[in-house]
């Protein structure tokens, strides 16, 4: 399902600060390599993050999904200075790329990397974020955010990910569909929460912003 037409969305593109030069190479090299690129946050999800970042100024990121690296690097960004982004993703093929981009950044020595299963990294996680930003596999959406509250500061922000998941999440959905079904009880759990306050924007493939209350 198309969300926001192609039009507008270029112009959207020629109307947002510029990608960083860094970022457009890992694009690419994403975009050539990677089967699942689509996996990638897009560029205006990317300047999206970023821009958070540096309101924020946060100290702690924690990201949940690393992929190739692009959106950690859009979230350092905005790091206070000696600050830290852990990032988890248990696909051991992903990290030539990923460390291929963080040691061309600026962030090398501020960014901590986890290959494992993210409810493992969660259960044991003793710090505490500014920004958690989640965007793994979707079946566990609703598993990581029994974690989140405990190991989100007050006024920390979750930025979640694909929670649209292509329109499917609109009209009745099939009782074998399990990750949208996740994704769905996700976003009702984050709109009825007490500790949340959530906006759900039509970005992409769809990205909820939440503050910890």
């Amino acid at each position: 399902m198309e969300i926001c037409k192609e039009e507008i969305i270029e112009y959207l593109l020629k109307n947002t600060s510029d990608e960083p030069q860094l970022l457009q190479e890992l694009r690419r090299e994403t975009n050539l390599k990677c089967i699942n690129s689509i996996m990638i946050s897009g560029e205006l999800q990317g300047r999206l993050l970023s821009l958070i970042s540096k309101i924020k100024k946060p100290k702690h990121i924690l990201e949940i999904g690393t992929f190739t690296g692009y959106s950690a690097l859009c979230l350092a960004e905005g790091l206070k200075k000696g600050g830290e982004i852990h990032t988890i993703d248990k696909n051991e093929e992903l990290l030539q790329i990923q460390n291929k981009y963080f040691k061309k950044s600026n962030n090398r020595d501020n960014i901590f990397q986890y290959t494992m299963d993210a409810s493992i990294v969660l259960g044991k996680m003793n710090k505490k974020f500014d920004i958690i930003f989640l965007d793994a596999d979707k079946k566990n959406y609703v598993n990581y955010l029994k974690y989140i509250p405990n190991i989100l500061n007050k006024n920390g922000i979750l930025i979640a990910d694909n929670v649209l998941w292509y329109g499917k999440v609109l009209g009745k959905i099939s009782e074998t569909d399990q990750e949208t079904k996740a994704i769905h009880q996700f976003n009702k759990k984050l709109k009825n929460s007490k500790q949340f306050q959530t906006i759900i924007l039509p970005l992409r493939d769809g990205i909820s912003i939440s503050i910890k209350l």
